[in-house]
């Protein structure tokens, strides 16, 4: 997730608060490769068993967010990001997923930048595809590992890459790792930003694959204890609906709430080109402020059990679009 002016079309007193809460971040330096904080000692809690939570193993995204943790900062361009591609394409290929590393340059305030989305592509009964997206790349800041922005959803994707990868699904299911969520610079000031989202929508305009897209789900921030996770209002209003009365039917209503917030994230190039997407994070909150984009964000902040609801409702949320876009005569999972 990017930087101050990044997400924020809340009321004025929420914006205040967050200006308030993101300062003191510390001077930038050009590949944020300064010697990473000590990494906080890792919590000893427990998720759900995964037959509670639809076969979803909070305690396997946990570790990845661990594994990711410890590589350090993960700035595009850097030696740390191009470590965690090698950890994800590495975990989905030891899953038998069929994995596309997709890359490309841009130029960036830093200069030409060269980046990499991971894109996992499961051949479904249909042609129609369901996407799932998160980012793996960290905030260009000295010292920040980023355990919850963007460990913690892609700890989720790479668990609900375990599920789906080996099973017959009746739609295609994509899920995309993207580089270069984060703006390079502090302000979060187009184009700086969601370079690897925008880059994967081109692309899949161009191919066609984006004609046959029907719904995009993005995960960003969604490790933290109490978990609390708004409504976005530019998020789809079906797709949103859908996702939040899964989480209610699974009893998750306290962490997936009825208020509503406004952010700008990943999801935004695919809504820009008229295709159904949401974004599943948490943000506006105290406990959130106080370690965003900064490097207090680490391990200890995370909860197994918060990534296990979200990868619950991620994994319940399938079938029912299966059922929505089934095709005449097409077998659709109860």
């Amino acid at each position: 997730m990017s930087t101050i002016f990044r997400r924020w079309t809340l009321v004025p007193f929420a914006a205040a608060f967050f200006l308030a809460a993101c300062g003191g971040n510390g001077s930038v330096t050009n590949g944020a490769t300064s010697e990473a904080a000590p990494p906080a000692e890792t919590p000893q809690q427990t998720a759900p068993a995964p037959e509670k939570a639809g076969g979803f193993d909070g305690q396997r995204a946990f570790q990845h967010v661990a594994d990711l943790v410890a590589i350090g900062p993960r700035t595009a361009g850097t030696d740390g990001n191009h470590r965690a591609q090698d950890y994800i394409i590495g975990q989905l290929k030891g899953l038998g997923c069929p994995v596309d590393p997709e890359a490309f340059h841009t130029p960036t305030p830093i200069g030409d930048t060269e980046m990499k989305n991971i894109v996992v592509k499961i051949p479904g009964n249909s042609p129609d595809i369901v996407l799932f997206l998160t980012h793996y790349d960290t905030k260009r800041l000295p010292n920040f590992v980023g355990a919850d922005d963007s460990g913690s959803s892609t700890g989720v994707m790479l668990e609900l890459a375990r599920l789906l990868c080996p099973r017959k699904n009746a739609l295609t299911i994509w899920i995309a790792f993207l580089d270069g969520e984060e703006a390079f610079n502090l302000e979060w000031k187009d184009p700086d930003n969601t370079y690897g989202s925008r880059e994967l929508a081109a692309r899949m305009a161009l191919s066609g694959d984006l004609a046959r897209t029907k719904a995009v789900i993005l995960a960003d921030m969604v490790g933290g204890k109490n978990l609390r996770l708004q409504r976005e209002t530019s998020s789809t209003g079906w797709l949103t609906d859908m996702v939040w009365s899964a989480a209610a039917r699974l009893g998750y209503g306290d962490t997936f709430v009825s208020s509503q917030m406004g952010v700008t994230d990943d999801h935004d190039p695919f809504l820009a080109r008229h295709v159904p997407a949401v974004d599943i994070i948490d943000l506006d909150t105290p406990q959130r402020l106080d370690y965003w984009h900064k490097p207090q964000d680490t391990l200890d902040k995370l909860s197994p059990t918060s990534l296990a609801i979200v990868g619950h409702v991620l994994i319940a949320v399938v079938p029912q679009l299966e059922q929505k876009f089934a095709r005449p005569g097409a077998a659709v999972r109860p």
